[in-house]
C-alpha cells in the first residue's frame, strides 16, 4: 500500500504516558470470548434493514477479540461474520488473499454490500477491500486505524517491522488506504489512543466522510461495551 506516507510529519506516536495507560485495557480484549451479551446492550430499534457485517481485527490478534461485538451485533438482527484469517500479523498477500475470499463468501451469501468494521491494522484491510470491490461493500467503519499520513507515528512500527518481511513504509501492495474508497466512511479516534497518532486515525476530510472522537483507549476499541454500543447505534443509523 503506497500514497499515505505523503507524510503529515507533524503527527507524533502517542506519548509512553497514554501508552502506559493502554495496558489494564487489555482485560478488554482477552476477555471478550467469555463475556455475555447483556439485553440492556441488545439493539431495540424496529424497521431497520440490517446489513451483513464483516469484522477485521487489528496486528497481533485475532478473531476471539472480537467475539462480543460480533455477538452483540447477532444479538441484535445483523449477520455478523468473523474475519478467519488468523492470527493477524500484518497486510501481507497471503492474510490480504483470505480477507478477500471471505469478503466474496459474505457477499456471495447475502447477495447484498456489506458494512465492513476494521479495528487498528484491520481497518486498513477493509478499506483496501472497499476500494477494490465497490459493489460489495457499503459501509467502512475503522477504529483506531492509522490510514493517513506518517505510517510510524504509532507505538507499533517497530513490532510490525519486526514480525514482517517489510517496513511500513514499503508494504507489498500499490494500494493507498488514505484514498476514500466509495463506500461510506466513518473514521472513529480517540485523543487517548496510546498506540497511534490521534490525527493518522482521524484522517483528513478528503479521507474519510465522518471523524467521530471518542473518550476511550485504544484497547476499548473492538471490545469495551461503551464501544460496542456506538459501533451498534452507528450501524442502526446507517442501515435505518
Amino acid at each position: 500500500m503506497r500514497g499515505a506516507n505523503h507524510a503529515r510529519n507533524d503527527a507524533q506516536p502517542p506519548s509512553l504516558l497514554n501508552l502506559a495507560r493502554e495496558l489494564p485495557k487489555l482485560s478488554h480484549i482477552w476477555s471478550s470470548p467469555i463475556r455475555l451479551v447483556r439485553p440492556k446492550d441488545v439493539s431495540q430499534e424496529s424497521g431497520i434493514d440490517r446489513a451483513p457485517v464483516l469484522v477485521f481485527p487489528g496486528i497481533l490478534s485475532a478473531d476471539p477479540a472480537t467475539s462480543l461485538m460480533r455477538r452483540t451485533l447477532r444479538a441484535s438482527g445483523y449477520a455478523a461474520y468473523a474475519s478467519r484469517l488468523g492470527w493477524v500479523t500484518g497486510v501481507t498477500p497471503h492474510l490480504f488473499a483470505k480477507a478477500q475470499a471471505r469478503l466474496d463468501h459474505v457477499y456471495a451469501r447475502h447477495q447484498r454490500p456489506l458494512s465492513l468494521i476494521g479495528i487498528s491494522l484491520g481497518g486498513l484491510f477493509a478499506r483496501v477491500l472497499a476500494q477494490r470491490n465497490p459493489d460489495k461493500v457499503d459501509l467502512v467503519m475503522t477504529l483506531g486505524t492509522p490510514f493517513s499520513g506518517y505510517r510510524r507515528a504509532n507505538n507499533a512500527w517497530r513490532i510490525y517491522e519486526a514480525i514482517n518481511d517489510h517496513t511500513v513504509d514499503n508494504p507489498p501492495f500499490p494500494d493507498d488506504p488514505g484514498m476514500k474508497p466509495k463506500a461510506h466512511t466513518i473514521a472513529i479516534w480517540s485523543p487517548d489512543d496510546g498506540i497511534i497518532a490521534p490525527a493518522c486515525s482521524r484522517g483528513e476530510d478528503t479521507e474519510r466522510d465522518v471523524a467521530i472522537e471518542v473518550p476511550e483507549t485504544h484497547f476499548e476499541f473492538s471490545a469495551s461495551r461503551r464501544s460496542i454500543e456506538r459501533i451498534l447505534a452507528l450501524l442502526d443509523e446507517h442501515n435505518a
